[in-house]
C-alpha cells in the first residue's frame, strides 16, 4: 500500500560547507504514507477525545430529560432537581475516571501490543462505548450511558498516551513537531465537530439525540480500516522487539526511501546506550538518576498546564459569551453559530500556525509564550472584568474589550497543550518512554478532575479575583521552563538525553552522532 516506490523522493541535501569534511545526510520529505498513518491515528483516537468533550454539552437537555422520564417510569414520581444534578455530574465527570484507568493500564498495553497494536486494540473500547451510549434510550436505562462515557474515557486515557510516542517514534526528526502537532489540531477538530452536530438544524433534537453518542463509532471504524495496513513503530521494533528486518521495511515505508543505514544506526545507537534494558518501571524511572530533572519537569509542567486555568477559562469565556451576546440582543441559534465560529477560528490558527512553526521557533519557546502569554492576558480579564463590576460599559464595548483577551486566552491554552505531549516524547528514551507517559496521563487525569471540581469554589470564594490564581502557575511554570528545558528542535532521542546529563549528575551518554557500530546483519547497501 506504502511503498518508498509510491512515496516521494527524498530532498537532495548534500551540499558542503568550506571545511567541513562531513557529508549532510539528506532529509526526506514526508511521504503519503506518513501523512496517511498520522490523520488515521490521530483521528481514530485524538478526536475522540475533543469530540465527547463538546458533544457532552449538546446532549445535556435530553439526556437529563431522559433521565427523569426513566426514572418516572421506574418509580413512579419526577426525580428530585438534587439527585438530577448529581446524576449528571456523575456522567459528565467519569470520563476522566476512566481516562486515569487507560493511563495506568496503557503501559502495559505498549509493552505486549506495541504502539500501533495497542491503538487498534484501543478501539474495543470506543465501538463498546458508542453502542452502549446510542442504544441507552431504547433500553430505558440512562445507567448504559454512563458506563458508555466509562469506557470511552478508557480508551481516551490510553490514546492520549499512546498517540504522541507512536507519532514522535515514525516521525523523522526535522518533522516530528510538525506530525505530532496532529495530535492536538485533531482534538480540536473534535471540539468543532461535536459543536456542528449538536446544533438543532443537525443532531440536537429530542427524536435525534442518540446519533450524536452512535457518532463515536466513525472514527475508530476508520482507524481499524487504514491503521491495520500501517507499519508498528521502527523503534519499537528494532529497541524492544530486536526485530532488525521489520525495523528496516518500517522506516523504508515511512521515509519513503530504501537507504535506511542512518536512521538504523541512530535507533542501534540508543539501544546500546540503554544496555538492551527492558522497559523501565514507573517505580524505576522515579528512582533513576539519569532521568530525574526529565521527570520533575513532567511533574511539574503537566499540572500546571491543566491548574493554568485553560479548561475553566473556555467553559467560563463561552458562559459570558452567550451572556454578552443574548444581552445584546442576537437570538440564540445566531449565539451557537457564532460559538462554532471561534471554535472554527482556533483549530485554523492551530492548524496553520502551530504546526508550521514549531519546526522554526522550536519547542521551549512555544511553551513559554503560551505560559507567560496567559499570564499576561489572565491580568488582562481580571481587569477586564473588574472594570464592568464597577464602571458601567456599553455592552457592546464590553462585548470586544472583554472577549479579546479571552480568545486570545483559549488560543495561548492550545498552544501550551499542544506542544507539551510533543515535549513529553522527546524529554525521554525508549525504554523510558511508556513509564513516563503513564506519569503523564495520570497527572493530567487527575489533575484534569480536581480542577473541574474546584473552579467553581474558587470562583465563588474569589469572584472578580479568579484568573489571579492563574497568573501565578503561570508565570511560575514559565520561569521554570526557561531555567530547566532545553530546546529539542531537531535533535534526536540521545542528543536531548545527553543535555540533561550534566544538571542530572550523570556521566555523557554517546549519541547517534558518533556513529556507534551496528550488527552486521543490520547493515543495508547504499541505493
Amino acid at each position: 500500500m506504502c511503498t518508498p516506490e509510491n512515496n516521494f523522493k527524498e530532498t537532495e541535501n548534500t551540499k558542503d560547507t568550506p571545511g567541513d569534511t562531513k557529508t549532510n545526510h539528506p532529509q526526506p520529505r514526508v511521504t503519503v504514507c506518513l501523512l496517511t498513518t498520522a490523520f488515521f491515528t490521530a483521528f481514530g483516537s485524538s478526536f475522540l477525545y475533543g469530540y465527547n468533550l463538546s458533544v457532552v454539552n449538546a446532549a445535556s437537555p435530553f439526556v437529563r430529560h431522559f433521565m427523569n422520564r426513566t426514572w418516572i417510569e421506574r418509580y413512579g414520581t419526577p426525580i428530585e432537581s438534587d439527585t438530577l444534578t448529581l446524576l449528571w455530574s456523575i456522567t459528565v465527570s467519569i470520563m476522566a475516571i476512566g481516562g486515569l484507568c487507560g493511563a495506568i493500564a496503557n503501559k502495559h498495553l505498549l509493552k505486549v501490543l506495541g504502539r500501533r497494536g495497542t491503538l487498534l486494540a484501543s478501539n474495543c473500547f470506543s465501538l463498546v462505548a458508542a453502542v452502549l451510549q446510542a442504544t441507552g434510550e431504547k433500553a430505558d436505562s440512562f445507567e448504559m450511558i454512563i458506563i458508555g462515557r466509562f469506557i470511552i474515557g478508557i480508551n481516551t486515557g490510553i490514546s492520549l498516551s499512546t498517540v504522541p510516542i507512536y507519532l514522535g517514534e515514525i516521525a523523522p526528526r526535522h518533522i516530528r513537531g510538525s506530525i505530532c502537532h496532529f495530535h492536538s489540531n485533531i482534538i480540536t477538530m473534535g471540539v468543532v465537530i461535536g459543536q456542528i452536530l449538536g446544533l438543532p438544524e443537525v443532531l440536537g433534537q429530542e427524536s435525534r439525540w442518540n446519533f450524536l453518542f452512535a457518532f463515536i463509532a466513525l472514527p475508530p471504524l476508520s482507524q481499524l480500516t487504514v491503521l491495520s495496513y500501517m507499519p508498528e513503530s521502527p523503534r519499537y521494533l528494532l529497541i524492544d522487539k530486536k526485530d532488525v528486518a521489520g525495523a528496516e521495511i518500517a522506516f523504508k515505508r515511512f521515509l519513503g526511501k530504501d537507504n535506511v543505514t542512518t536512521e538504523l544506526e541512530e535507533a542501534q545507537a540508543e539501544s546500546q546506550a540503554q544496555n538492551n534494558v527492558q522497559t523501565i518501571s514507573v517505580l524505576g524511572i522515579l528512582r533513576s538518576k539519569a532521568v530525574r530533572w526529565q521527570i520533575i519537569t513532567v511533574i511539574i509542567s503537566v499540572p500546571c498546564n491543566q491548574f493554568s486555568g485553560g479548561s475553566a477559562v473556555r467553559f467560563h469565556s463561552y458562559i459570558e459569551m452567550n451572556r454578552i451576546l443574548s444581552e445584546a440582543g442576537l437570538s440564540k441559534s445566531l449565539i451557537s453559530y457564532m460559538t462554532i465560529g471561534v471554535g472554527g477560528c482556533f483549530f485554523l490558527s492551530a492548524f496553520s500556525l502551530q504546526a508550521l512553526v514549531i519546526e522554526h521557533v522550536g519547542r521551549k519557546p512555544l511553551l513559554i509564550v503560551g505560559f507567560s502569554g496567559m499570564a499576561v492576558f489572565y491580568s488582562l480579564t481580571t481587569v477586564f472584568i473588574n472594570i464592568q463590576c464597577f464602571i458601567y460599559i456599553h455592552i457592546y464595548i464590553y462585548m470586544y474589550i472583554y472577549l479579546l483577551p479571552c480568545c486570545k486566552l483559549i488560543s495561548l491554552t492550545s498552544l501550551s497543550a499542544a506542544t507539551l505531549p510533543i515535549v513529553v516524547t522527546e524529554l525521554f528514551e525508549q525504554s523510558y518512554r511508556p513509564a513516563a507517559f503513564l506519569i503523564f496521563g495520570t497527572a493530567f487525569w487527575l489533575c484534569n478532575f480536581i480542577m473541574g471540581l474546584v473552579f467553581p469554589f474558587m470562583q465563588e470564594a474569589l469572584d472578580t479575583y479568579t484568573f489571579l490564581v492563574f497568573v501565578v502557575v503561570c508565570a511560575t511554570v514559565s520561569v521554570y521552563l526557561f531555567i530547566v528545558l532545553p530546546e529539542t528542535k531537531n535533535r534526536t532521542f540521545m542528543e536531548i538525553s545527553q543535555s540533561f546529563a550534566k544538571r542530572n549528575k550523570v556521566s555523557n551518554v554517546p549519541t547517534a552522532q558518533q556513529e556507534l557500530p551496528i550488527p552486521q546483519e543490520t547493515q543495508t547497501e547504499t541505493v
